[in-house]
């Protein structure tokens, strides 16, 4: 790997593009490196990950009405494939990703990288594979697209911190998505580079989404993302140019929105010929929750055997790190992280709710443990007002570890006793993670996979899915356009709301 120092300089420096970050970045993409078999498998398994969690959020809300607007966009001949609908139902690729992406997010259940800032890199996926089925691709492709959008996320993600300046994660996704597209297609250096700057030039907003009373925004800002990416990248394919230099430029994101004029940032990306293996050092969840509360979540598992009765529980000390402590903790100082009327997506960012509900229930589940009947239960809100969050400088360290052998997002766990008991215990990394108890492998995938469909597919369908998903690197263009969970005749739920699109 080399690090490559970002900073910003005057207009009048006349920074080579060469000297770019998103020239960099380009580069890095458009350099066809072999792709080892290690990584294809995690390909893969991320593939059948978002399709699980997809196919599980089917008739939610969210992605109801995304699917209605995805629907006024059809198109004849070759287009992509919406979750849960017919493949010889073809949409614009944009607006399939549209859906798709939204489909994904939604439960907050799919992958994620933890860094200088958040990620959810299979948010990449659903845009790679609409752009490649609307474009005749296959297999093979749509492997290359989907390694190198996970490379530079990734890396960005590693060297770029934007939740300091309250900006949200869609700026480092937006970015990688569109270099995505541009590896799936086999596009140059130059028309990568103008589609990357365009792409972080127009994905700029706040972390309000993830603020308070979160809304259905959370699970579409993927989806906007992939949206303006396809268009970024189809806008540079036509010879168009975009703002640069995006990042160093003395009026763009570093110097205005970022870390100002004197910043200095350290980005990692592959050397010329170095294979891209980013994806390898993501991770996906067991538990349908916030990433940091995973461990957590494992933690109260255990600690629930030695607590007999949870009204004698005087209170309930959670130490962790910084970023758990204020986005998902009591340091956010949110009111609504303790309201039992909150919606799922700020339950899902309530740590104290979190380890509430897996303390007492012993399981975590991605609807009962969020139903509103469980969220208001009597002793659920008591035990939850009990608990509280601090931050620790060893879980910040670890959280921020630039080892992945080292780096963990756990916590420890005090619970005082009415008697004057004190039970403590603590652990650093998620069972699932790749250096946990029970590292995710493909047979966990797809276990995930048939938990989370097996009440909605057939077995048949099932199992064609699997088997052309396990096939991933040899699949032609008409069998990738198979790559879509079909659910059953009139399963999926249609929107009767009009908007402006029908």
């Amino acid at each position: 790997m080399i690090n490559h120092t970002v900073k910003v300089f005057p207009s009048k420096a006349n920074l080579k593009k060469e000297d770019q970050l998103a020239w960099k970045l380009a580069k890095m993409v458009t350099d066809n490196t072999p792709i080892s078999a290690e990584v294809i498998d995690m390909v893969i398994n991320r593939v059948i990950d978002n399709a699980s969690v997809a196919v599980a959020s089917l008739n939610r809300n969210p992605i109801i009405n995304a699917r209605a607007q995805a629907m006024a966009h059809s198109r004849s001949g070759k287009g992509a494939n919406v979750f849960g609908l017919p493949s010889d139902i073809k949409i614009h690729a944009e607006w399939a990703a549209w859906a798709n992406c939204v489909a994904v997010r939604e439960l907050d259940y799919h992958d994620t990288f933890l860094a200088a800032d958040y990620s959810h890199p299979g948010d990449n996926i659903p845009a790679v594979l609409a752009v490649a089925q609307q474009m005749g691709l296959g297999g093979k492709e749509l492997i290359r697209g989907i390694v190198a959008a996970y490379e530079v996320h990734v890396n960005l993600v590693k060297g770029i911190c934007l939740h300091e300046h309250k900006i949200d994660h869609v700026a480092h996704l937006c970015p990688a998505q569109a270099a995505g597209v541009c590896a799936l297609l086999g596009l140059d250096t130059e028309t990568t580079f103008q589609a990357i700057q365009q792409a972080l030039h127009v994905s700029i907003s706040t972390r309000q989404s993830r603020k308070g009373e979160i809304s259905s925004w959370k699970a579409y800002v993927p989806a906007h993302g992939a949206k303006l990416a396809i268009e970024a990248v189809d806008r540079a394919m036509r010879g168009e140019k975009s703002p640069s230099p995006i990042y160093e430029g003395e009026d763009s994101v570093i110097a205005w929105i970022l870390d100002g004029p004197e910043a200095n940032y350290t980005v990692p990306l592959p050397a010329e010929g170095e294979e891209k293996r980013a994806i390898l050092e993501t991770y996906t969840k067991e538990h349908s929750a916030e990433y940091q509360s995973q461990a957590l979540i494992d933690l109260a598992f255990r600690m629930r055997e030695k607590i007999s009765d949870f009204s004698q529980i005087e209170n309930i000390l959670i130490e962790t790190s910084h970023h758990t402590h204020y986005v998902i903790g009591t340091g956010s100082n949110d009111p609504q992280k303790f309201d039992p009327n909150s919606t799922r997506e700020t339950l899902d960012h309530s740590i104290m709710y979190i380890f509430t509900v897996a303390l007492q229930d012993g399981f975590w589940h991605h609807e009962k443990s969020y139903a509103p009947e469980r969220a208001q239960r009597t002793d659920t809100v008591e035990l939850w007002q009990k608990v509280s969050t601090v931050e620790k400088e060893k879980w910040t360290q670890l959280y921020h570890d630039r080892d992945p052998d080292k780096k963990a997002f756990g916590g420890r766990v005090i619970i005082t006793m009415k008697n004057g008991e004190v039970i403590a215990d603590e652990l650093e990394r998620a069972n699932a993670h790749p250096a946990g108890a029970i590292p995710f492998v493909r047979a966990n995938y797809i276990k995930k996979f048939d938990m989370l469909t097996e009440s909605i597919i057939t077995k048949a369908e099932r199992d064609r899915y699997i088997a052309l998903a396990e096939n991933l690197e040899n699949l032609n263009a008409e069998q990738l356009i198979q790559l879509n969970v079909v659910a059953p005749e009139n399963y999926v739920v249609n929107s009767d709301i009009k908007g402006i699109f029908g």
